[in-house]
């Protein structure tokens, strides 16, 4: 009588390495993700050749192309934007303003902002892309 040993080959998987580059990887993107900016809203920004960068975190003040007005991610119509602005800058005491506006926004648009800063003495900042 012939005896047969079950000599089947078994295939394994080492998991144990895809639980380090898994820890690795959350790791990366949570670190990644602290680096993005919070406070801004996706506009399509006018293009420059020359791009200078804040170190410090600044009011911002976003138009979309609905012409809806954000004071840091905040919607306010643009009647409550000076006043808002006015409170912003008095309570951080940052008189600069970084304005976002979209590449194909009116002219009018942007001097209609711009007059507000001059009204409050603040010195704006355009924001663009390269």
């Amino acid at each position: 009588m012939r005896v047969r040993r079950n000599k089947r080959f078994h295939a394994e998987i080492a998991a144990s390495a895809l639980s380090d580059i898994m820890f690795f990887l959350l790791l990366f993107f949570l670190i990644i993700s602290t680096l993005a900016n919070p406070n801004v809203i996706d506009l399509m920004l006018p293009k420059a050749e020359s791009n200078n960068t804040t170190d410090k975190a600044h009011a911002s003040i976003s138009v979309t192309p609905e012409k809806q007005y954000f004071l840091d991610k905040q919607q306010l119509s643009f009647e409550e934007l000076e006043p808002a602005l006015a409170a912003k800058v008095a309570e951080t005491g940052d008189k600069t303003v970084i304005v976002r506006l979209p590449r194909d926004l009116e002219v009018q648009d942007m001097v209609n902002i711009l007059e507000i800063g001059v009204r409050l003495k603040l010195k704006f900042v355009i924001a663009t892309t390269k």
